[in-house]
């Protein structure tokens, strides 16, 4: 039954070799976010959820910018496979191009609308006022990022995905430091709060592109063209616009759908207490997610890079292989998360964040979910964001990551939240439905093999 597993030592190697930069790249930048949201929520559960609510609109950027690094991600990887260097050039000019203006505007309505801005997502003033003073700031810092995370995608896409680990690490951990400084006014600093944060943040991230910018004029693995990137072409912009476009539209769409829920929550009674716990909650689900998300990068340049250079007969069974992998991978990754809710968090990490008891529960119950539908998500992540994207298979891969979202998971969450007024329990379970209608979709697509396609044709 389960004979493409046997894939031979040397490839279950070069999964690992690639997997594992990727991994520890997001186990260290999540753990320091953990960090990070810890010295937020020593100000108070106030100033916590000011920051979860800043970060609504701040998300759905950020998933924007990952849309358009997935999507250069799809095209770099089969170009690599080609080794067609000019190209892969021209990918990164598009992709700089629309992440960096994107985020630049979302900068510029943060900056000077603020407060009218995040009042769409949460009706206390207080929340607002503070979430404004933060939302001002890290808004820019996205701005940076935007041009960071396109040039870490492309050597990610090119099999060198320690670039990433080296540069984001470097930052986070500037970026740690200096929230020590800033946030309570260490070393002769102004004690600034959530400011604070917000100012540790752009900091970290002129970092990243102060470094970004030094590896573009030393590095001899790669040489990029500044030509073809500040003009990319209408050829490539069109690619683009053709294969890259859906992935981009995936995850925004996904974006703002994932955003609705803390919105949905933002105006439920107690939302202060439900926010703080949605934030820790929401800290831990994104560490255990590194393993899917290091599994779902390596699937997409493996398959990727095979359909480019001419080989689509191999990766049918790598893609099964490596959704099986992530399956298991999130049961052994669940039940650790719910021991964590049940005993570790409630003795150890609530005291620790100033929560209340009502928070905590709330948070414990959150997490207890997310560790039973762990193996679902992680199958579902390595599917849509690894194989099928990687396949080429942009416009299904859209349709079965975000239609279970807004057809099924939010109108439930609302009417739970919203019309029937229910427990928060009954609300965040109505969230999960979307991981079963698209495992469904997932397996089935995967089995019609019709998702392999070249995209590098008539290059």
């Amino acid at each position: 039954m389960f004979s493409y597993m046997k894939r031979g030592p040397g490839f279950y190697r070069q999964v690992a070799s690639l997997a594992a930069p990727i991994v520890l790249q997001n186990l260290i930048t999540s753990t320091l976010g953990m960090a990070d949201t810890f010295m937020v929520g020593m100000l108070g559960e106030t100033p916590m959820a000011a920051v979860t609510l800043a970060n609504i609109p701040l998300f759905v950027v950020q998933l924007f910018i990952f849309g358009v690094q997935s999507g250069s991600s799809v095209l770099i990887s089969q170009y690599w496979g080609r080794q067609d260097r000019q190209a892969i050039n021209r990918v990164m000019g598009v992709a700089m191009w629309t992440a960096g203006s994107v985020s630049f505007l979302f900068a510029l309505v943060l900056q000077l609308w603020p407060v009218e801005f995040l009042s769409l997502f949460g009706n206390q003033r207080e929340v607002v006022e503070l979430a404004a003073q933060y939302g001002r700031i890290a808004g820019w810092s996205y701005a940076c990022s935007a041009l960071t995370m396109m040039y870490v995608a492309a050597y990610r896409s090119m099999e060198r995905p320690q670039l990433g680990l080296y540069i984001l690490v470097s930052s986070m951990l500037v970026n740690t430091c200096l929230n020590w400084v800033f946030i309570f006014g260490n070393l002769g600093a102004p004690k600034m709060g959530v400011a604070g944060a917000a100012l540790a943040t752009l900091i970290a991230r002129i970092l990243e592109l102060v470094i970004v910018t030094s590896h573009m004029i030393l590095t001899r693995f790669f040489r990029v063209q500044p030509a073809l990137l500040l003009r990319p072409g209408k050829e490539m912009a069109l690619r683009f616009a053709r294969y890259g476009s859906p992935v981009v539209c995936n995850e925004t769409m996904w974006g703002l759908g994932t955003s609705v829920f803390p919105t949905i929550m933002g105006h439920m009674e107690g939302s202060t207490e439900i926010l703080a716990a949605y934030t820790v909650a929401g800290n831990m689900d994104k560490i255990c997610m590194v393993v899917s998300f290091g599994l779902a990068a390596t699937a997409a340049i493996i398959i990727g890079r095979e359909i480019g250079a001419g080989r689509p007969h191999v990766v049918q069974e790598v893609g099964m292989a490596l959704n099986t992998l992530a399956a298991m991978c999130g049961i052994v990754i669940g039940a650790g998360l719910i021991l964590f809710a049940q005993i570790t968090a409630p003795a150890v990490v609530y005291p620790l964040f100033q929560m209340s008891a009502r928070a905590g529960a709330i948070a414990s119950m959150m997490m207890t979910v997310q560790g039973v539908i762990r193996p679902l998500r992680d199958f579902n992540s390595v599917t849509i964001v690894g194989v099928l994207r990687g396949g080429g298979d942009v416009k299904m891969a859209t349709v079965i990551d975000i239609s279970p979202l807004w057809l099924a998971a939010i109108p439930a969450a609302a009417v739970c939240g919203l019309v029937l007024r229910l427990d928060i329990l009954w609300v965040y379970l109505a969230m999960t439905l979307e991981n079963f209608v698209k495992c469904g979709l997932g397996l089935y697509r995967l089995r019609s093999g019709k998702w392999i396609r070249d995209l590098t044709r008539g290059t």
